[in-house]
């Protein structure tokens, strides 16, 4: 065994005091231990440095919970050396002037208008029903066809009725040769009675029975009469001028006068009716102007309220207000020549009661409303604004009248209100387009900050290279 240990002792080969130690460790390499050890606690504070440097340019261009302001603040803080600088760059952005845009008060003319929802009403809608009893024959008109007043829209067999006034006229003249026969009677009658022939009695029968046949021929004459109305009743006429609906009955089926849907439906479109209804506060006014003979101005708009189907002018008013709702029906009458109003179609209605003139108008997006009530954002010359109480007057869509609060001339925010408050500064973007230079601007600050922390990150990846380039030459 010792001799067998001798020789593993003698067969080891010795290390050579240059041959470099396969670890790396400065455990190895006593003399060479102490600069290793500062070249690697320069490595890893440069790699902190580096660290450090790219996370304060990610916080300051990223920053997701503060404004512009709050992000240059923030990157001031994480790159430390320049903090002084970008942190009153972050001040000054945070008090930047806000964007809007500003319309300017005018004077002119503003229509005081009526708007209610109302329906289409034809003026006649006619249910045509036989007025006597037959067949059915032949229909004249298509569906949907428009008719004149007059026009034939369908033939009852008529041979029944023809037959009758036939029978009446041969009845007449039966009757009538009786009459004329009872007349000569009484003619030769009175004469005797003159010459005192006969009895005075016989006269006075005779004169009776004359008058019995004259009633006999009137009565026929009724008959006669009857007999052509029924023939021209079978031969149906439109009522109405207007467009028919869909034909409830065919030809070849036995009508009568009590059908229950009737032939057709005949509905009047030229003129047509609006009814709408309005609260009865608005009564006085439009009464006051009625009364005056002036004709108000009603405009339809369809259900979008958005495009103008047809004007008239308002008929009449509902003689009684509807206390359950506490609005009265008025009337407005529209020729509608383009058909474009239709029966029960749903309309927006606006009614023209009056014209205020030399109104203050801003556009309506101008007008708020707050805690005080409604106000507006006047523009200053020094570009700040100001909030302003104003009173409302009558609206027309996209305007609005102010009865007080803004003078003609002044400049009202109209977009971009929701980040105002009193004293704030603006921009106009229309005024000032070089406002985008302040943008650019804060581009290239980030541009600036980017590239001084690609220039870190790179001069720490420089001082990482150089160090293992050193520490290779002295392990070799």
């Amino acid at each position: 065994m010792d001799e067998q240990q001798k020789h593993s002792e003698t067969t080891r080969p010795a290390t050579p005091a240059s041959q470099p130690s396969t670890s790396g460790g400065p455990a190895h390499l006593p003399g060479s231990a102490p600069g290793a050890v500062k070249r690697h606690r320069g490595r890893n504070i440069t790699l902190i440095v580096a660290a450090l440097v790219i996370l304060g340019v990610v916080l300051w261009r990223w920053h997701p919970w503060g404004g512009p302001g709050g992000g240059a603040s923030g990157a001031a803080g994480a790159t430390g050396a320049s903090g002084g600088g970008r942190g009153g760059r972050g001040a000054a952005m945070a008090n930047l002037a806000q964007p809007v845009h500003v319309a300017t008060a005018t004077q002119g003319e503003m229509p005081v208008v009526l708007t209610a929802l109302g329906t289409v009403t034809p003026l006649a809608n006619v249910t045509v029903l036989p007025q006597l009893s037959g067949v059915l024959q032949d229909v004249f008109f298509k569906e949907g066809q428009m008719v004149k007043k007059g026009d034939v829209l369908a033939q009852i067999d008529p041979r029944p009725y023809q037959i009758s006034l036939e029978n009446a006229q041969g009845t007449l003249a039966r009757d009538q040769a009786l009459l004329q026969t009872a007349r000569l009677d009484l003619k030769r009658y009175q004469t005797l009675l003159a010459q005192d022939s006969i009895a005075s009695q016989q006269v006075d029968t005779q004169a009776s029975l004359v008058r019995q046949y004259e009633g006999t021929v009137k009565s026929d004459q009724a008959n006669i009469d009857t007999y052509k109305l029924d023939l021209i009743y079978a031969r149906i006429t439109a009522p109405v001028s207007g467009r028919v609906g869909l034909r409830q009955v065919d030809p070849g089926n036995y009508v009568t006068p009590s059908l229950t849907n009737g032939l057709v439906v005949i509905t009047q479109l030229q003129p047509i009716s609006v009814i709408f209804t309005t609260s009865e506060d608005n009564l006085p006014q439009i009464i006051k102007q009625t009364q005056t003979g002036a004709k108000l101005s009603v405009t339809a708009y369809d259900r979008s309220n958005t495009t103008s189907l047809e004007g008239g002018s308002l008929e009449t008013l509902d003689n009684q207000i509807d206390t359950t709702t506490g609005t009265v029906k008025l009337r407005a009458n529209f020729q509608n020549p383009n058909n474009l109003l239709f029966p029960n179609q749903f309309v927006n209605t606006r009614l023209l009661v009056d014209t205020i003139k030399d109104a203050v108008i801003v556009p309506t997006t101008a007008v708020l409303n707050g805690s005080m009530g409604q106000f507006v954002y006047v523009v200053k010359p020094d570009n700040t604004v100001t909030v302003r109480p104003v009173k409302v007057g009558p609206v027309d869509g996209e305007r609005t009248s102010i009865k007080s609060g803004v003078q003609v001339g002044e400049r009202v925010v109209i977009d971009g209100s929701d980040r105002l408050k009193e004293g704030a500064k603006i921009t106009i973007p229309a005024d000032k387009p070089h406002g985008a230079s302040g943008a650019h601007g804060a581009h290239g600050a980030h541009g600036a900050s980017g590239a001084s922390g690609a220039a870190a990150a790179s001069g720490a990846s420089g001082t990482r290279g150089h160090h293992r380039k050193h520490a290779t030459q002295d392990s070799q």
